[in-house]
């Protein structure tokens, strides 16, 4: 499916901050964007939020993403399917 919820295309637009999108994903966050103002508004509030993040308390963190182990993955995964 091309085109995605608003929730779908707000959370690409938060992991391109992160991690390059693959083509789909970036079809569908083009697209979605072409005809939602919202999402749009959004993107550009996030980047500017970034970049004031970034300017008053530097990249250091920002460079340091740190990956969670397979076993506290699947710790979060079961408190999510519980709820």
């Amino acid at each position: 499916m091309l085109l995605k919820s608003c929730k779908t295309t707000s959370e690409l637009i938060d992991k391109q901050q992160l991690t390059p999108l693959s083509i789909k994903e970036k079809l569908q966050l083009q697209a979605h964007k072409a005809l939602c103002k919202t999402c749009s508004a959004y993107e550009s509030q996030s980047k500017t939020i970034d970049n004031l993040i970034i300017k008053w308390f530097g990249n250091s963190k920002l460079n340091k993403i740190e990956k969670l182990s397979d076993q506290k993955k699947e710790a979060i995964i079961n408190k999510i399917n519980k709820v």
